[in-house]
């Protein structure tokens, strides 16, 4: 039986996070349904919180997002709940996250890695918008604060997406020197002098030399 497009884009997302997964050491989720409808995300890395009750904003390590990809799922938005403490002009108290003008205008082709490559950009606040934020609060220290430099977090969520393999404490990777590659034996070759009389092909002989090709004719 043939899938619809929706099943087809549930299977697609899972894949892209897989991908994702394996390009980060920051992300790591776990899903639920065949195919996954949802998704609780792990971020690892510098984000921000505040406790209730406190004026203090302190560094949080560990970041969880809820993603519920609903049955109009990829025509309208995932449903996103913040599930650990944060301090941020675009999340709510309760968890709420705005993500700006695609709350009004979503994009269906915005694949579901995409979308946690923009969440990752927030914890670490790369990505915030303090004129109209959920959190005023947030907003007020995000425009006045001198104690972080921002983003808080320099890494991408694709951090370990083309690195080379390292080399062992101790061991120093060696240079070696290009190979050069044979000559190989230069066959004879008919050449095609053209001149004002008219046409003649002669054979001639082209013998390697130390910087260039020599060409003898007969």
């Amino acid at each position: 039986m043939r899938e619809s497009p929706r099943i087809r884009r549930l299977r697609s997302d899972r894949k892209a996070l897989e991908q994702l997964r394996a390009e980060s050491s920051i992300l790591d989720f776990e899903a639920v349904g065949e195919p996954a409808e949802k998704y609780l995300v792990r971020f690892s890395g510098r984000g921000l919180w505040r406790p209730e009750g406190s004026e203090q904003v302190l560094l949080r390590e560990t970041h969880e997002v809820r993603i519920k990809l609903g049955a109009a799922y990829p025509r309208l938005m995932p449903e996103l709940t913040w599930m650990s403490p944060a301090f941020h002009p675009n999340i709510s108290a309760s968890g709420v996250v705005c993500l700006g003008g695609y709350a009004a205008h979503w994009v269906p082709s915005l694949s579901l890695d995409r979308l946690c490559e923009m969440l990752w950009d927030m914890i670490r606040y790369r990505n915030y918008d303090v004129e109209s934020p959920y959190n005023r609060e947030a907003a007020l220290w995000a425009k006045t604060q001198t104690l972080h430099q921002l983003p808080l977090d320099a890494r991408p969520i694709r951090n370990r997406a083309g690195r080379r393999p390292s080399v062992p404490v101790g061991i120093h990777a060696a240079r070696v020197a290009p190979v050069p590659a044979a000559r190989q034996p230069l066959a004879s070759v008919e050449v095609l002098l053209i001149d004002d009389c008219g046409e003649e092909v002669i054979d001639a002989e082209l013998v390697p030399a130390e910087d260039q090709d020599i060409v003898f004719l007969d």
